[in-house]
């Protein structure tokens, strides 16, 4: 479902980058709410406790960060209180939440799923020259 909503965000670019951007914020919204457990009034304070987190790169958190400074976010309280309201933006705004989507899906999803598949593949080889498995995880 998180793919189908940032497939309707990408394709709303084209046309509306204002439903686009609105897309986007809810989807970031529901992200950090759903996958990392972070429910707080406003996507402003979300954001913030992402931030304080300490599982996240730091390039991914300077990244959701700059959600707020892009498009002057501070000036468009709507954009943090609600994420599904379509509100004016700025050239590239748009945009950049999609990017910042896609590197918080590779964190969340992707990179998780790799780690598990070459893991596994290790133990496979490590069984097979009766070795014992890597412990962990």
């Amino acid at each position: 479902s998180y793919l189908r909503d940032l497939d309707e965000a990408l394709t709303a670019l084209d046309y509306s980058p204002k439903a686009s951007a609105a897309l986007s914020r809810r989807l970031l919204q529901r992200t950090l709410r759903e996958e990392l457990k972070i429910r707080k009034k406003d996507l402003s304070l979300e954001i913030d406790e992402f931030i304080a987190s300490s599982g996240a790169p730091t390039y991914l958190k300077d990244a959701v960060d700059a959600i707020r400074s892009v498009g002057n976010f501070a000036a468009h309280p709507l954009k943090n209180t609600n994420t599904g309201e379509i509100v004016e933006v700025e050239d590239g705004e748009a945009e950049w939440l999609l990017e910042v989507i896609e590197s918080l899906f590779d964190f969340i999803f992707v990179q998780p799923e790799r780690l598990r598949i070459r893991r596994e593949a290790l133990n496979e080889k490590l069984r097979s020259l009766g070795k014992p498995e890597l412990k962990g995880a």
